[in-house]
């Protein structure tokens, strides 16, 4: 009886994220850094919000974009302590320069990156594959197909890492991050101690030592391949239908077991988990089937690995020839249908759960920039307001009709810039504050360098709003960040968006999108959600106050 309380107990329900967070504790991290987006935003709450990570001292917080985040990490690898860094895949990009090179540079103690792309673009620009930039890095990726795989394999992420000494890439997709499953947590394993690489030089990338640290990851290449044929991530499952042979990578496979409740698939299976790709695996479905149907969410990347292993003698079905579609998540259904099964009608959902199109909160300060603004651009043409990503970025959709693009981060400002240097004024850019600090600020210098004549809305909401209410990195410092760049202080202008100031709002955007310069606007009033949570959180310890001193 006890046994079996212990056992359950060992046990957690948890999303994916908090699998792969929880994982990271137990497995020693010494420090995790990220920048929010969903759906890799619950990662890191998970451990700031752990007893066990802030008793273990783990090292927690949002950094200021992704490449920051990246560059912390693998300086903390550096010290022998082992890292995680977290982010969407879009951030990836961001972080890009500092992921590469990492791969040359290697790593000390143990570095997971943890990538979270967004097939179906819930909450994206786009539904690129991280896949693309393990393969890009040259480095080993991992694909978990549920939350226990995650967890477990975050642990064996870190081993890996050590004993190759190279970054390791853990690529998920928004259903696991956003799903929750059972987890058995694993003993946990202390920190390690500071030491620094045995070879002091291995981080510097002059291009003579750079050139010798690429032929040694062109070495390593053999390692991590054998590494990947004689993983358990990557399983072989045999079926007695040798005229179909699946692939599937990471959580397809769950789709595909879901078209089979008995647990029984009749044709041969190879379940991916880690990556380079399996050849012996592979080779051996090639061989005894009769055609291959690859199931793996993004992009056809092991569907093209295939052709190019092994020819085009066999067909191969999957997103490129059209069995299923290129674009979109996949789910239970479009795997069943990939497999020739019929299924029944869906019902339409009721009203009562129809989907509700995206808005701004009603009294969001965000409104009411907008509408001084629209009003402002009253007697100019449309199509002069470039905007940035975050929740203001629905002031694209109606009754606003406020803005003009959205490309990536920070893009607003150096997309005005280039507007404007083209003749092309007024050009206006909307950008939130978390943005700006994130992207915007070498945007705003080079504007300040060329005299660009835009105007900078910086819609000062105090938070990252659009992932939760995580803390701002610009909170308290817009001003003097604006100043410091070059922006003359007359034309740096606070405001406070709400109907009571309407009018006068109104006419200092009308006034300073006249201005032949650089002028910036904050539109400044605590995001509406989290002056609620912290209202109620400063109650709360109130009264926690006087309790103890009663």
């Amino acid at each position: 009886m006890i046994q079996a309380v212990l056992e359950f107990m060992e046990k957690l329900m948890l999303l994916g994220d908090e699998a792969i967070a929880q994982g990271a504790i137990d497995a020693g991290i010494s420090g995790i850094y990220a920048y929010p987006g969903t759906p890799s935003t619950e990662i890191m709450e998970y451990v700031i919000n752990s007893k066990e990570a802030k008793q273990s001292k783990i090292r927690s917080g949002w950094a200021t974009n992704e490449k920051t985040a990246m560059e912390a990490a693998l300086g903390m690898s550096y010290t022998g302590k082992r890292a995680i860094v977290c982010m969407k895949h879009v951030g990836l990009n961001v972080a890009a320069d500092a992921f590469i090179n990492s791969a040359i540079t290697g790593a000390n103690g143990g570095l997971l990156v943890v990538a979270a792309d967004d097939p179906s673009m819930h909450s994206s620009q786009n539904e690129q594959d991280s896949r693309f930039f393990g393969k890009f890095a040259m480095i080993p990726a991992l694909e978990p197909s549920n939350q226990q795989e995650a967890y477990d394999m975050i642990h064996y992420g870190f081993e890996i890492s050590e004993k190759f000494e190279i970054p390791v890439l853990m690529r998920i997709t928004t259903r696991l991050a956003h799903s929750r499953s059972a987890v058995v947590r694993k003993q946990t394993r202390p920190q390690n101690e500071i030491h620094l690489p045995g070879n002091l030089k291995q981080f510097i990338l002059l291009p003579a030592n750079a050139r010798r640290q690429y032929k040694h990851l062109l070495q390593s290449q053999a390692n991590f391949q054998e590494e990947s044929d004689n993983s358990i991530m990557n399983q072989y499952i045999d079926g007695p239908d040798k005229k179909l042979g699946i692939v599937a990578c990471g959580i397809s496979f769950n789709y595909l077991m879901e078209n089979f409740p008995d647990k029984k698939i009749p044709y041969p299976v190879l379940k991916l988990g880690q990556y380079p790709i399996t050849r012996p695996k592979m080779k051996k479905l090639y061989d005894e089937c009769d055609e291959i149907l690859v199931l793996e969410e993004g992009y056809p990347i092991i569907e093209e690995l295939i052709g190019s292993f092994f020819g085009l003698g066999k067909t191969i079905k999957g997103r490129l020839d059209g069995t299923i579609s290129r674009d979109g998540e996949l789910n239970p259904n479009i795997v069943g249908k990939s497999l020739g099964m019929e299924f029944a009608q869906t019902r339409p959902l009721p009203s009562v759960v129809t989907g509700r199109p995206p808005k701004l909160c009603k009294g969001c300060p965000h409104i009411y920039s907008y509408n001084a603004l629209n009003e402002a651009l009253t007697n100019y043409s449309k199509g002069r307001v470039f905007s940035d990503i975050g929740c203001y970025t629905l002031g694209a959709l109606e009754p606003f009709d406020a803005i003009n693009t959205c490309v990536d981060m920070g893009a607003s400002i150096t997309m005005a810039k280039g507007a404007a240097d083209a003749g092309y004024k007024p050009a206006i850019s909307v950008i939130g504050d978390s943005t700006f600090t994130h992207s915007g600020m070498t945007g705003l210098l080079d504007a300040v360098n060329d005299n660009s004549s835009i105007t900078v809305v910086i819609l000062d909401n105090a938070t990252v709003a659009m992932t939760g209410g995580q803390k701002s990195s610009a909170t308290g410092k817009l001003e003097k960040i604006c100043e410091a760049i070059g922006v003359h202080k007359d034309h740096i202008i606070v405001m406070n968006p709400s109907p009571k100031y309407h009018e006068e709002n109104m006419k200092v955007f009308k006034k300073e999108i006249e201005y032949e310069g650089v002028s910036v606007i904050i539109p400044r009033r605590e995001c509406l959600h989290t002056a609620a949570r912290r209202i109620k959180e400063e109650k709360k310890k109130k009264e926690l106050e006087k309790i103890k001193s009663e």
